[in-house]
């Protein structure tokens, strides 16, 4: 087993309070999160943009994966995933997480693409964490690869 830690040390109430946010990895520390920054795009990170690199990230590794099995490694994937959180019954609900990548993938076409990326999308933690709750999106493309001069 694996686990993963951050700590958030926050101070005051929802609105007015500011927080601090540190991952055990040290790839952020302190970083400021506060009402402002989820809700009012105020410079800085929130839960969701959070999420969201863990979604991206997870999706990719997991996608990367399906490719290599099938023997195509890709050459590069590009993943942005867009977290949506809305005013629900009273309180506020993280309601969809959009993944959208594009690969450069030799030797697949773009439907075997999109088939590896959906089960990449069902296969991948993050995702099986958020299904049920939150509704997942996918777009995938495949674009040339880039060839050296």
């Amino acid at each position: 087993m694996t686990e993963k830690r951050a700590e958030v040390i926050w101070r005051g109430d929802l609105r007015r309070g500011r927080g601090e946010a540190t991952a055990e990895s040290g790839i952020f520390e302190r970083a400021p999160i506060s009402f402002a920054k989820r809700f009012e795009r105020e410079a800085g990170t929130s839960p969701e943009e959070l999420i969201a690199a863990a979604h991206a990230g997870c999706f990719s590794m997991a996608l990367a994966e399906e490719l290599a099995q099938e023997g195509h490694p890709p050459d590069q994937l590009v993943t942005h995933a867009t977290v949506a959180i809305e005013p629900q019954g009273g309180g506020w609900k993280i309601t969809r997480s959009q993944l959208e990548v594009t690969g450069q993938v030799a030797g697949i076409d773009a439907s075997a693409f999109l088939q590896a990326a959906q089960r990449a999308k069902a296969g991948c933690p993050v995702s099986q964490a958020l299904q049920g709750n939150v509704e997942i999106t996918l777009e995938a493309a495949l674009v040339p690869a880039v060839v050296p001069a």
